[in-house]
Order: structure tokens, then C-alpha cells, then sequence
């Protein structure tokens, strides 16, 4: 065999074996359902949701939590998928109520005290698929963030309230589209 005939003969099983990946990658990703990269395990005849207005069922927390939990699900949403938010009638349907807004004593001391106190939010969950109603779901979900003993809730409510809002959204929306 001569130099010229082995490198012509390497170049076309190299270009056999990239395609060879390549196949073995698509059908990977295809046999896996309907998957996108933003994480979301959507069927693709569903195109639209609505967010219907969360209540409060607690006393605590500041008056437009709600509407802060709206907000945030809708811009999770619309930045996460393609679907399109719609006033009613969607395919897919949010709604529900924030349920606690606590402030607990965590991590005793010696002395009686709390070594931090920790902010608890709950939100309770409807999830309606209209186009497969196995998808469907009632939950309550959690989400905490601690602050110092001998700090009020009002000196630190601003800083910690974004970022459990953020990860009750996330998590969510992992139960709602991306099905975890």
C-alpha cells in the first residue's frame, strides 16, 4: 500500500467514524422523548400557558407576593421555553397560593437562643396539562433562606426573598416542564 493510498483510506474511516458519532448522538437524544436544551420535556403541540393570579392563605409576607410569584413564573417561562403566555385557555395552567410565610428559630445555643432564624416560604401548586392530564399536579413547595439572630425579618426580607422566589420558581418549573 502506498503513503498516498493508506492516508486516503485514514481520512475516509476518520469521516465514517464522525458520522457514526454523530448518529449515535442524535438517536441518544431522540430516544429520550421530546427533549430541548433549556431542559424542558414539552410535547410539541403544546404552545401556550397561563398563569392564573396566586392568592394569599397566610398572614405573613409582604402584600404583593403573590403577584411577585406570577410575575416570576411567567419570566421563567417565557425565557426557558417557546411557549407563549396567554390571559386564559392555555395548555398549560398555573395557579395557586402562597400558603406559609414563616420565620423560625433554628440551631439553638447553649443558652436558649437561636443561633439564626430561617424565612420559610410555601407555595402551593395546581399544574393542569390540557393535553395530558397524567402531567397534572397539586403541591406545595419550599423553599427557606436563614438570617442572623439579632437581625429582624424587615432588615433582611429584601435580600431574602428574591432568591427563594427564584428557586420555588425553578423547582416549579422542573415539576411542571421539565417533568423531574
Amino acid at each position: 500500500m502506498t503513503k498516498t493510498t493508506g492516508t486516503a483510506l485514514f481520512r475516509s474511516y476518520r469521516s465514517l467514524g464522525l458520522v457514526l458519532m454523530s448518529c449515535l448522538a442524535l438517536g441518544l437524544l431522540s430516544s429520550c422523548g421530546i427533549y430541548s436544551f433549556t431542559g424542558t420535556n414539552l410535547s410539541p403541540d403544546i404552545k401556550t400557558f397561563t398563569v392564573n393570579n396566586f392568592t394569599m392563605g397566610t398572614a405573613g409576607g409582604p402584600s404583593n407576593l403573590p403577584l411577585l410569584v406570577n410575575e416570576k413564573i411567567k419570566e421563567y417561562f417565557q425565557r426557558n421555553t417557546n411557549l407563549t403566555v396567554v390571559p386564559s385557555g392555555g395548555d398549560l395552567l398555573l395557579e395557586g397560593t402562597i400558603t406559609g410565610y414563616d420565620v423560625v428559630p433554628v440551631a439553638p445555643t447553649a443558652n436558649d437562643r437561636a443561633g439564626f432564624n430561617r424565612l420559610n416560604v410555601t407555595v402551593q401548586v395546581r399544574f393542569v396539562n390540557n393535553k395530558d392530564e397524567t402531567k397534572n399536579f397539586d403541591q406545595a413547595f419550599t423553599f427557606y433562606a436563614d438570617f442572623p439572630q439579632d437581625q429582624t425579618l424587615n432588615q433582611n426580607e429584601a435580600r431574602l426573598l428574591p432568591p427563594i422566589l427564584d428557586q420555588i420558581v425553578q423547582n416549579i418549573f422542573n415539576k411542571s416542564a421539565a417533568d423531574w
